[in-house]
């Protein structure tokens, strides 16, 4: 009859579970019975709350409360971006306004409580990597532990029996081993195996990756510059502070930095397809520009598209859209030209390009030598539809058929007043509409016709039409820094998800009959139908060096008398003749198969299984 084993039960749980530690570097929790409050005081509750904010758990919250206050930065206008959607939100919400105020809704990324998230998801992350990352290092410099007494408790194991002898078969197994990139050492009977490093390299890899986009945002938030220009066919733009049409920037940032550069737009190149139903969808937006670096800098020749932005001294120039400029002549009443030159009109129909916009003349005169300020609003339109088409919109954005509509105005501009106004937008509190015969004085406009005001107050003549373009100048930081972040979260989420870590295990002694008996184990971090399949490759090239004993398999199975004659340990029944390669098994064939002996010469199996949750649990 079989001998009992003398090693308890909890013996072989605690060395089942000291093989298995450390295949991660996640904080272990306690159980809910062996919580222990920290002692009342400054220093214990200052622990606790550490302890707390570091966890994992308390950083995903955060993670997530971060994803949360966005939103309302991307629903409400935010002041920062658009000052005037933020004014007429103001307006049209007069309820909603002054709660929005407390709230910080208004600039979301700089309120006090978006930041505090911020800071704190930074500090939680960092809290949590620094004794990981010390953890994972302890790891690599130490050995894989060694193979626990009984491997039968194991997920996946497998056994046969050898004439090679014990110190072969061990070498054959480091060698195998190491050539398949496992870190192998023998200690005593047994080969102890680890491999899947990488996987928690991942993780780390994907937690830091999120500390240096935080770095990242937080960079490019405060040392950023951006700013707008529109800019008229045969005009040119200096990038400094003066010439931007709007400019914003981070706290840090200085004004003074300002790199010098500058460009030209010489021409703008537009085409929109002219049939089917795509009619009017535009096909091509060039920018051709000359540009310049430093403040002697020669000119070179260049382009700018949609999404193909030119680059220039850490600055990237985006063409964000285009209209059309009348030139326009204006002749005041003493026959003098006072005004010459190309007057952008904003389109009020992104489609066709239907166009408004004003003429501002502060410095005309009359006949009689008096100041007479003029001012003229009106409509453009790229190609008119003709007499009897009924609309005085346009019908297509290309410059096929222009037309120019003016209405007058003399008195007051209000330019002399000291406060700012809009060069779109006509100041009519103090201007007086001309009118002749009763009915105001418009008309519209072919290239090269003349509008005359009553009274000999000059006339207006529309000489062409020139194309802008609007450009940003956008100096953004951080971006390389969050590029390399984001590809560095896909690099560690790879590892983590498709590297398993997993140790394995080869035993080989000696029995009574003068034969080896090996015994290969294989335990991972995570249960998966790869580590059998893996255990039952290494099983097989190791058996080319440790082939089944002929002995064994013509003699059958071993049976009970046969292990309790060896007090050595004796795995499970060796395979049959014909299954001669070992094939690795689960943890419950594993039981059900050493259901009469076990690999200790124990016959209590039935009475202690087992259990695949040794694995998980370790």
């Amino acid at each position: 009859m079989a001998s009992k084993t003398d090693t308890p039960r909890d013996a072989d749980d605690a060395e089942v579970g000291a093989a298995g530690s450390q295949l991660s570097t996640a904080p272990e929790e306690e159980a809910a019975g062996e919580v222990s409050l920290p002692s009342l005081g400054p220093i214990g509750w200052a622990r606790w709350f550490w302890r707390q904010l570091t966890s994992m758990r308390v950083a995903l919250i955060l993670l997530f409360l971060l994803s949360l206050g966005a939103i309302p930065g991307s629903l409400v206008p935010q002041t920062s971006i658009d000052p005037t959607k933020v004014e007429q939100f103001r307006t049209d919400h007069p309820t909603l306004a002054p709660l929005y105020d407390k709230l910080g809704l208004f600039h979301v990324y700089s309120s006090v409580w978006f930041s505090a998230i911020y800071l704190l998801l930074f500090i939680s992350l960092i809290g949590c990597i620094v004794p990981r990352s010390w953890q994972f290092v302890g790891q690599l410099r130490s050995r894989p532990p060694r193979a626990p007494r009984r491997l039968t408790r194991l997920p996946a194991y497998t056994t046969w029996r050898t004439d090679r002898a014990p110190d072969e078969v061990l070498g054959a197994a480091q060698r195998l081993l190491k050539k398949r990139r496992f870190r192998a050492h023998t200690v005593d009977d047994a080969v102890a195996a680890e491999k899947g490093y990488l996987r928690e390299a991942g993780n780390l890899i994907f937690h830091v990756s999120l500390i240096v986009i935080l770095v990242a945002v937080a960079v490019g938030s405060l040392w950023k510059s951006e700013g707008g220009k529109l800019v008229v066919e045969g005009d040119g733009f200096a990038n400094s502070l003066t010439q931007y049409d709007n400019f914003k920037s981070g706290a840090f940032y200085d004004t003074d930095d300002l790199e010098p550069f500058g460009f030209s737009l010489k021409s703008f190149d537009a085409s929109y397809e002219r049939t089917g139903p795509q009619k009017g969808t535009p096909r091509e937006f060039r920018a051709n520009i000359s540009y310049f670096q430093g403040a002697d800098g020669k000119e070179h020749p260049g382009k700018i598209e949609v999404n193909h932005p030119l680059e220039i001294a850490d600055s990237k120039i985006f063409l964000l859209s285009h209209g059309y400029a009348p030139v326009v002549e204006v002749t005041d009443g003493r026959g003098k030209q006072v005004y010459s030159g190309a007057v952008p009109f904003l389109p009020q129909d992104m489609q066709n390009y239907t166009s408004t916009g004003v003429v501002k003349v502060p410095n005309a005169q009359t006949a009689a030598g008096k100041r007479n300020q003029l001012g003229f609003s009106g409509f453009f339109v790229p190609t008119y539809g003709g007499k009897g088409s009924g609309s005085m919109f346009s019908t297509f954005p290309a410059l096929d058929n222009p037309r120019l509509t003016l209405t007058a105005y003399h008195g007051d501009l209000g330019v002399d007043s000291g406060l700012p106004q809009s060069v779109y937008q006509l100041e009519k509190k103090n201007l007086k509409q001309y009118k002749q015969d009763g009915r105001a004085v418009a008309q519209m406009m072919k290239p090269g016709e003349t509008m005359k005001l009553p009274g000999g107050d000059g006339s207006i003549k529309f000489v062409g039409v020139k194309q802008w373009a609007t450009f940003q100048v956008s100096h953004q930081p951080g971006n390389g820094l969050a590029l390399i972040g984001a590809i560095a979260i896909l690099i560690g989420l790879a590892g983590s998800l498709f590297i398993q870590r997993r140790r394995v295990w080869v035993r080989a002694v000696r029995g009574a009959d003068g034969v080896t008996v090996v015994e290969m184990a294989g335990l991972g971090r995570s249960e998966s139908t790869r580590l059998p399949e893996e255990l039952a490759d290494l099983a097989g090239a190791l058996e080319a060096d440790a082939p089944v004993a002929e002995a064994a398999t013509d003699s059958g199975p071993v049976t009970d008398e046969d292990a309790s004659a060896d007090s050595a340990p004796v795995p499970a029944p060796s395979p049959a003749a014909d299954e001669k390669k070992p094939t690795p098994t689960g943890s419950e064939n594993t039981a059900k198969s050493t259901g009469s002996t076990d690999s200790v010469g124990s016959t209590d199996s039935a009475d202690d299984p087992a259990d695949p949750s040794e694995g998980a649990r370790a």
